[in-house]
């Protein structure tokens, strides 16, 4: 049986890579890359990969995956067509609650960008049975109204891997909305079980991997891993950033750490000491409790905090992934970093494996210098309702995808902030803390703007006593289009909460008081146990 800490490894590990990748996002983004020199970074690394993998080997967590058989032999009769799939589709789209009209263009679109076209293979036989389970037909394709252009954020093992095989458990993809200056975010959990186009069904997580081992023609591991979402989700992903674990602490370090909102309680080994002891684990380990609240993470702790899975899974590891894209592109922004991206792209390029042109870098950099967090929409799968559980005849644990809710999901993606959406955003709501907890009120306001609401944190309640539970105080008292229900579900609170205390002199449209029964952990995470 392997190690438990190797297994860890394999698995946990590479929730570390997901932060990488993120970062290299936002580098793309944000040209973060102004914070240190590539070529000093790469030196300074090289000593402490070592002492790192042995603290990421004994560093433990809840969940246990077996080892996954993954075969390398291609279907037979693979046929290859390319089709057209950039360009707005005329027929009208999947209806979602997002699909009302859209914003007008905030930033003129580029009109030299061509995108990489898609080689598809040819569908099963209908009815076609593996693994135990039905091949699914293929998925419809996502409706674009827009030109979009999507990029594919991997975390890869390969640095830790003990059998060479590659698995990419981080999987985000990013579309550019390049008409209307709007970005989303989509986490794709590690564990769908896809039909993959070399013929079998498999974890999406191997696609990468199975493709660099076939010599997948075109485009090897990306190649394959681009055909399988497409056949499954319905969307054409252009260009990939791949990268592992080890550049990750250096960067946030550099960026002089990230300011995190935690709004889950979060427990798990850590390694005992400072500095070197720190990562190097030599002193051993305890468990750590991380309680709600506001933090400021180095690269360390940082990787501890998106790589924990311990009493929680999956689906909320993607969304904190997504509050470190959030955070760095926050302190990337307040550090009013120039524009140097084009000048350290060569350097760039030998630490991330990509394939996006320096021409296209170029084209879009100034589409996304203005896109603000208010511009960006993130989604995540939800367990249950996107997928089911299903064991295979082997005994994989593995997630089979919910195809009518995960083709909403996709169309979501897809879709710019309606002028609904937009006008949601726009009351503002004041969020005063009375809990006793330091930060609550950052906490609770962080928990709101990303749902989408305009939110912002004002500190302490001028109160002698604290409150012991929440308060929503509606200055509006709207019939229509309230956002009193929004708020009560991101903050798990309840109509009994709200006080009606209309005022034409507001300067807030709603006023939220954080108590002390404050918990808005609403993401699968399992209370502790003491």
């Amino acid at each position: 049986m392997m190690p438990f800490a190797t297994r860890w490894l394999r698995h946990a590990g590479t929730c570390a890579v997901a932060c990488i990748v993120l970062v290299l996002a936002l580098a793309f983004l944000w040209t973060v890359l102004q914070i240190a020199s590539v070529h000093d970074l790469g030196r300074s690394l090289d000593g402490t990969t070592a002492a790192r993998r042995d603290a990421y080997r004994a560093t433990a967590t809840a969940i246990n995956v077996e080892h996954e058989r993954v075969s390398l032999r291609a279907g037979s009769s693979i046929v290859l067509l390319q089709l057209d799939l950039d360009s707005p589709m005329p027929a009208k789209p999947v209806a979602v609650p997002t699909a009302s009209p859209t914003v007008p263009a905030q930033t003129p679109a580029p009109e030299d960008i061509s995108l990489p076209k898609l080689l598809l293979p040819r569908d099963p036989p209908a009815g076609k049975w593996l693994s135990g389970t039905q091949a699914p037909s293929r998925a419809p394709e996502a409706f674009r109204a827009h030109r979009l252009v999507n990029v594919l954020l991997l975390g890869s093992d390969e640095q830790v891997s003990d059998d060479n095989f590659i698995r990419t458990d981080t999987m985000i993809v990013v579309s550019l909305n390049v008409e209307t200056g709007t970005l989303s975010m989509l986490s794709f959990p590690r564990d769908l079980f896809v039909y993959i186009p070399h013929g079998r069904m498999g974890r999406l997580n191997t696609a990468f991997g199975l493709g660099e081992n076939l010599n997948w023609d075109p485009g090897g591991g990306f190649g394959l891993l681009r055909q399988t979402i497409f056949y499954n989700f319905g969307i054409n992903v252009h260009y990939y950033a791949r990268v592992d674990f080890s550049g990750f602490e250096a960067i946030i370090d550099r960026l002089g750490g990230v300011d995190i909102a935690v709004d889950c309680v979060y427990r798990d080994y850590y390694p005992v000491g400072t500095d070197d002891v720190r990562r190097s684990g030599s002193s051993g380990y305890r468990l750590r409790t991380l309680p709600v609240g506001y933090y400021t993470f180095d690269g360390f702790d940082a990787l501890w905090y998106a790589r924990t899975r311990k009493y929680t899974d999956d689906f909320d590891r993607g969304r904190r992934h997504q509050l470190l894209i959030r955070a760095i592109w926050r302190k990337a922004r307040s550090q009013g970093l120039a524009t140097t991206l084009p000048q350290l792209w060569p350097e760039l390029t030998k630490i991330v494996d990509t394939d996006l042109p320096f021409e296209q870098m170029l084209r879009l950099l100034p589409l996304v210098i203005n896109l603000d967090l208010d511009d960006v929409q993130n989604y995540t799968f939800r367990k249950i309702y996107h997928t089911r559980n299903w064991t295979t005849p082997d005994g994989w644990i593995v997630l089979l995808p919910n195809r009518e809710a995960v083709a909403k999901l996709m169309q979501a993606l897809y879709t710019p902030p309606s002028r609904h959406q937009t006008a949601l955003a726009g009351p503002r709501i004041a969020v005063y803390n009375a809990s006793g907890e330091a930060n609550w009120d950052v906490v609770a306001s962080e928990r709101l703007r990303w749902g989408g609401y305009n939110a912002i944190a004002l500190g302490r309640l001028d109160a002698s006593e604290d409150y012991p539970i929440n308060q929503l105080i509606d200055h509006v008292a709207a019939e229509k289009g309230s956002l009193v229900p929004g708020i009560l579900q991101a903050l798990n609170m309840t109509e009994e909460q709200v006080n009606l205390e209309v005022r034409a002199d507001r300067a807030f449209d709603y006023v939220v008081i954080i108590g002390r029964d404050y918990e808005s952990c609403t993401f699968g995470v399992l209370p502790l146990d003491g």
